[in-house]
């Protein structure tokens, strides 16, 4: 079934307060589209960070990093905390801590206040990001409407991802690098009074403490194993420098296992994991987030230290991707009609791979039709068509109360995926060129990441064929969303 606001959620707005839905499908889609374009947004800007702020190769890996790394890694936490202090509460505290550490990345003066900002951004989408969808599917009837609601929900996140690279790239030609932060302050600020306003408090209520240690173990252990896998780039794999942490890493991790196996209120249930639609839903975000996330971030390096466009040129470069995403997500739940959540999740991982093949085909002095534009489109097109029915399953199993931990576990699997996918294809990139800067030598690297993504999205589409369950409710409720595109939008 699908997750419901728990029937001991309390919500402490009067009926004759309660917004237009619609409106509170926006605001909790703005807030979407606010952390998931900071992921991508630096991209475009890193060329410009590195010579203002003197970063190392290693350092522009981390400014993405930083960011995705707290946000995948607190997210448990912050779906859990939403399910119980209340979600508009945790969505109001998420995107305060998010503008305020977007003003302190946009003033630094220094690497390491950069990268601190970018964690600290990470700590407060992390917070932010899982009550956005509890919050959309408290507020839209469950049937047609709800699933049209996470269709657009979906869409709006897959966008944000694109758009970072035209903001990013208008922002640094016209203003500079720092307003790709800056941008975000008074942006959420207008989304901070409008959520004030509008957003209805609920909670599950059942009075559960938060599992701090294990949100810190998760952490701590994934934030080792990037470190670990970026060291390989430099030290080689069998070095002690990188050898070290990536045991750490993984003992961590196992640490974690352990503390959520026999605490009383664990930060994530082992027991949600038996479910099919949930296990499986999640293992192929993580596996498809791992190659999906490394496009903005080779494309846009691509295209400027290859090719060599301007920041905004690059932006532009990558609209029709933009607009592919979103157009991926909205067909989704039409196809999921006629072909089950599971055949649409295939196909889309099947139209990303066969874009990542056109792409490894790269050249150093590629037309931008083919070298950029349609595997590109290709490339996010089937993004968008995955993501949606693979949001839908994940969270198709899930009890009314589990609603925040599922919607952060969705998030932290495709974050997580993607950060880990990106330290190892930024090594192999870079044991490909060895250390040379010429577009030869650069092209080479990259065609070698997009090689191997496509082998990853292979391997991720045979995983999903076998796992993922043929039906579910959510199935269902996207089959009727397409014939009622429009219901979401009614008051209720």
């Amino acid at each position: 079934m699908t997750f419901m606001p728990a029937a001991a959620d309390v919500t402490r707005v009067s009926r004759r307060t309660v917004p237009p839905t619609w409106l509170v499908v926006a605001l909790a889609c703005a807030g979407q589209f606010l952390v998931v374009l900071d992921v991508s947004v630096v991209n475009v800007a890193l060329p410009s960070m590195r010579s203002d702020l003197g970063l190392s190769a290693s350092g522009l890996q981390w400014v993405v990093n930083a960011y995705a790394i707290a946000f995948a890694g607190f997210m448990l936490l912050g779906g859990r905390a939403g399910d119980l202090y209340g979600r508009k509460r945790m969505f109001l505290a998420g995107l305060a801590l998010f503008t305020l550490a977007s003003l302190g990345g946009g003033l630094a003066q220094d690497d390491w206040q950069l990268l601190l900002a970018r964690a600290v951004q990470g700590l407060g989408a992390a917070v932010l990001a899982p009550s956005t969808l509890t919050i959309l599917t408290s507020a839209v009837p469950e049937g047609a409407a709800r699933a049209r609601a996470i269709a657009t929900w979906t869409a709006v996140g897959a966008g944000g991802g694109a758009a970072g690279g035209l903001v990013g790239g208008v922002l640094v030609d016209v203003l500079s690098w720092r307003w790709v932060l800056l941008i975000n302050v008074p942006v959420g600020a207008v989304v901070l009074l409008g959520s004030l306003r509008w957003l209805m408090e609920s909670r599950a209520g059942d009075g559960r403490r938060l599992d701090l240690p294990g949100a810190l173990l998760v952490t701590a252990g994934l934030a080792t194993l990037a470190y670990g896998i970026s060291q390989t780039e430099a030290e080689g794999w069998t070095a002690a420098a990188t050898l070290v942490p990536l045991a750490t890493g993984l003992a961590l991790i196992g640490l974690f296992l352990a503390v959520e196996a026999r605490t009383a209120a664990p930060l994530m249930p082992l027991g949600l994991l038996r479910l099919r639609s949930v296990a499986s839903a999640n293992a192929g975000m993580f596996v498809s987030g791992s190659a999906m996330f490394c496009m903005w971030f080779f494309m846009t390096l691509y295209a400027q230290n290859v090719l060599g466009y301007t920041p905004l040129e690059a932006g532009f470069a990558l609209v029709p991707s933009s607009l592919a995403v979103v157009l991926g997500s909205k067909l989704a739940p039409r196809l999921m009609r006629t072909a089950g959540a599971r055949t649409v999740a295939v196909l889309g991982t099947l139209v990303a791979a066969t874009g990542f093949g056109w792409q490894s085909t790269m050249g150093a002095d590629g037309a931008y039709v083919t070298a950029i534009m349609l595997p590109g489109i290709l490339m996010m097109l089937g993004a968008g068509l995955a993501a949606t029915p693979l949001a839908a399953l994940a969270t198709s199993g899930a009890a009314p109360g589990e609603a925040g931990l599922v919607s952060g576990l969705v998030n932290t699997s495709r974050t997580m995926g993607g950060s880990l996918g990106l330290a190892v294809m930024s090594t192999i990139a870079a044991a490909r060129t060895g250390g040379s800067r010429t577009p030869q030598a650069l092209t080479e690297g990259y065609a070698l990441v997009f090689r191997t993504s496509t082998a990853v999205l292979l391997a991720g589409a045979v995983l999903m064929l076998l796992w993922l369950p043929r039906k579910t409710a959510a199935t269902s409720e996207a089959s009727q969303a397409s014939e009622t595109p429009c219901e979401f939008r009614r008051s209720t």
